[in-house]
């Protein structure tokens, strides 16, 4: 399987975010990368309280552009495809740093359409599944990748078993398949209907149901959430 799994820590999780940890795992050749780098922006104070690396820990580390690793990573890519969580993200966080991503397998979203789950980040289903890996730090990115390859090959046996998928290449085209499929939504998460459902909302405030869908797509096309958009028209 050419695939690359892949995750980030950055300065924060604005649309201009940079990068300061990249770790990655070839799954055709085995071969793992984790490596800090020194960002050309401070890094948040919300990041550090997140994933506990600061400025000081990588003012003395090589800058990411032009280094052999952005080379490594621009080359790899052309032909394998980068599995992450929420990948939009990493994808995104990527692109600042010149990296173009064209497919990439989301697993975040994958689980949404496969799991039925109080939560899908990525640590909660690592504790849900009993996802087993050797030492894996949450929100270090090395350890994040680790768990991510588990998730992925759990995800891989429920497409296996439910659409009758033998290959390799058929479990990968699945995976993009529901990547790019926007998940139903049922219950609200946030904002002052937290908890109710959308037809229960739709039932009594429809209005809310357009001024929302109005909101999330007047929003950049990398800050709109798909799956609430999708969610949102079928209660229009």
């Amino acid at each position: 399987m050419r695939t690359l799994f892949l995750d980030t820590e950055t300065t924060g999780i604005d649309r201009d975010a940079r990068l300061i940890q990249l770790a990655y795992k070839n799954a055709l050749t085995g071969e793992e990368v984790n490596e800090f780098f020194k960002p050309p922006v401070v890094i948040s104070y919300g990041a550090m309280a997140v994933h506990h690396i600061t400025n000081e820990m990588v003012a003395d580390k090589p800058v990411f552009a032009g280094s052999e690793h952005q080379e490594k990573l621009i080359s790899m890519l052309a032909d394998t495809i980068c599995v992450a969580h929420n990948a939009s993200f990493d994808v995104g966080i990527l692109r600042n740093e010149g990296i173009e991503i064209s497919t990439s397998i989301d697993t975040l979203r994958v689980a949404k359409h496969l799991l039925t789950s109080d939560s899908h980040s990525l640590q909660y289903l690592r504790y849900s599944l009993g996802l087993v890996t050797r030492e894996a730090r949450a929100h270090d990115a090395i350890g994040d990748v680790l768990v991510l390859e588990a998730l992925f090959m759990h995800l891989a046996g429920i497409i296996r078993e439910k659409f009758g998928c033998e290959t390799d290449d058929d479990i990968v085209a699945k995976m993009l398949e529901l990547t790019y499929e926007p998940v139903s939504l049922s219950v609200f998460t946030f904002g002052k209907y937290k908890g109710k459902t959308f037809d229960e909302v739709r039932g009594t405030d429809r209005g809310y149901i357009q001024w929302l869908h109005g909101s999330e797509t007047q929003k950049p096309v990398a800050e709109r959430n798909a799956d609430l958009i999708h969610t949102l028209q079928r209660y229009m």
